[in-house]
């Protein structure tokens, strides 16, 4: 084991470590020391943001779904973050497991190559919204991405055009990347309407939102968990038709649907797309961390 490794696996088992003596100070002291970790990190990041060049961020993000306990998490942790001295320092990972797990998972991530993002997020700061979660609880505890609009949100959620734009403008407000998914079903593809309905949901979904705070996740409804994914070349094309829509070029737009290790490497040698929204192959600490360390093809 590399030097680098030592230290991942040494910070992460001090962190367990932590987290079990801290058991023994008062709700207060720990929601104080959590509070005034988060406020750093999230002022360092806005620092990092503001700095880097226009060019085309690399982002990777695992979406778990309604996968995962705590100690599933941890399981993966454990086996994933070896693997992240192999992963160049211009790509962007991002982690998106269920609510119930981010508080801790963004202590033990502090410090490492993987931002926290959360699955979805509220248009209200508070109030009487039962099942939901709004900005400032996921900014409090260093979330950094947000997903926005995904399919299956829009599909068994009542998700609208609409209520995607306030969610977007809502995580902006408060700091957050939101990663705004779009994409056609099997039907709609058949039908010769994905150009359409693409231009149409950017059109709804990016009123009065900011481009420079924004990624773009095209996922075809038909390819998403089915084991049938778009041509590579296929969702280049419809890539370059976002793209060509927006007022900033430099957007970083990721393809999304049944991304595997097997076809990773082809899917990112396309020149329009800028990383992956992956699903079920996140799940597995080798199989994404084959898929973040993809191979450039010459």
């Amino acid at each position: 084991m590399s030097a680098t490794q030592l230290k991942f696996c040494a910070l992460f088992f001090a962190s367990l470590y932590l987290e079990r003596e801290t058991k023994a100070l008062s709700p207060a002291s720990r929601s104080r020391n959590v509070r005034k970790s988060s406020t750093v990190k999230n002022a360092s990041r806005s620092v990092s943001i503001l700095t880097k060049s226009p060019v085309r961020k690399i982002v990777i993000a695992g979406n778990w779904k309604m996968f995962k306990t705590w100690s599933e998490s941890e399981t993966f942790l454990r086996g994933f973050l070896p693997h992240l001295e192999e992963t160049p320092s211009e790509r962007e990972i991002v982690l998106c497991p269920p609510f119930t797990d981010l508080s801790v998972m963004s202590k033990y991530l502090h410090g490492s190559l993987i931002q926290l993002g959360a699955q979805n997020v509220h248009w209200e700061e508070n109030g009487a919204y039962t099942g939901e979660i709004a900005a400032p609880m996921l900014t409090e505890i260093g979330v950094r991405y947000v997903i926005v609009g995904h399919s299956e949100r829009r599909q068994y959620f009542g998700e609208t055009d609409a209520t995607v734009n306030l969610r977007l403008k809502a995580a902006q407000k408060h700091g957050l990347i939101p990663i705004l998914c779009v994409g056609e079903t099997k039907q709609q593809r058949d039908a010769g309407e994905t150009e359409k309905l693409i231009i149409s949901q950017l059109e709804k979904d990016l009123v009065d939102i900011n481009q420079k705070n924004l990624v773009i996740a095209y996922e075809p409804i038909w390819a998403i968990g089915t084991g049938d994914t778009c041509e590579a070349t296929e969702a280049n094309r419809v890539i370059g038709l976002i793209r060509s829509q927006l007022t900033n070029p430099n957007v970083s737009i990721q393809y999304g649907g049944s991304v595997k290790p097997n076809n990773i490497d082809e899917i990112m040698a396309q020149p329009e797309i800028d990383g992956a929204l992956v699903g079920g192959a996140s799940l597995e600490a080798d199989s994404f961390a084959r898929i973040v360390n993809y191979k450039k093809i010459d």
